[in-house]
């Protein structure tokens, strides 16, 4: 018996479209076409059909040899952040908190197994890679990863363990799935993530759950930073950390009910 396919609502030519945008990030930002056709596995000829489509709707360019993204891809993104709400509701509370420790600030969603910055403030530059709306990290790895997977219910949280690379990146790394169950645990019941130099050399970084009214946690924040690296500034950043978190889950509960208020 083979397992089933797509439905018939399954558009193909939409999902590689689709494939050929998400090929480009920040290790392949200019590809050529035979780039593109090694990273998406379609023919040359397939891959050549998309990627002049996508030139003429304005979502990429070439100058004849390579191809790149257009800001108009930003267009996608913005329909979902717009919706969600939580970034323009949380900012004002990233930059507030960000004053206050004199630190970096960022929030995220868990989408599959890594999480997504949908919002950030930066007050400095404090890994290899730059950190902006749309960065993607593995959430086991994270502590904003952390707090969410510790939201997740039992078999949400084995399927996602289940399908997530656990590798080491650096020594410090929680990699075995029995240890880092663990630690989510942990994390569960204190209701917060410490996250020291498992993602990073020499980067720390603190977070808690944003949690909507029903305890709905919705997103993670977190204060990251280079020099967080002593029980008595983790403990003054604890504190703001989780104030803020509260107050932002405060804020997106009363925007949903005043939402409700009016429609009804």
């Amino acid at each position: 018996m083979t397992s089933p396919g797509p439905g018939d609502q399954f558009v193909q030519s939409l999902a590689r479209g689709l494939e050929v945008i998400v090929a480009f990030d920040e290790d392949h930002p200019d590809m050529t076409l035979a780039q593109v056709s090694q990273r998406t596995g379609y023919s040359r000829a397939t891959a050549r059909r998309f990627l002049h489509t996508l030139v003429e709707l304005g979502y990429m360019r070439t100058d004849g040899k390579t191809f790149s993204l257009t800001p108009q891809v930003l267009r996608l993104g913005t329909a979902y952040l717009s919706g969600l709400g939580l970034p323009q509701v949380a900012q004002p509370h990233l930059e507030k908190l960000s004053a206050r420790l004199g630190e970096s600030t960022s929030a995220a969603v868990l989408d599959g197994t890594d999480i997504v910055y949908v919002a950030r403030v930066a007050k400095r530059r404090i890994m290899s890679v730059g950190i902006a709306v749309g960065t993607r990290f593995p959430a086991y790895a994270t502590s904003m990863g952390r707090v969410l997977l510790a939201s997740l219910d039992e078999q949400t949280l084995q399927d996602h363990l289940a399908r997530a690379d656990l590798v080491a990146l650096t020594p410090r790394t929680i990699h075995d799935p029995t240890v880092l169950r663990r630690e989510i645990d942990r994390v569960r019941e204190q209701g917060w993530a410490l996250v020291d130099q498992e993602l990073e050399r020499g980067l720390t970084s603190l977070a808690a759950p944003i949690v909507r009214s029903g305890g709905e946690t919705v997103a993670a924040l977190n204060v990251s930073t280079a020099t967080l690296d002593e029980d008595s500034s983790i403990d003054a950043a604890r504190g703001p950390l989780l104030e803020t978190a509260a107050a932002i889950g405060a804020d997106l509960a009363a925007q949903s009910d005043a939402g409700q208020s009016v429609s009804g």
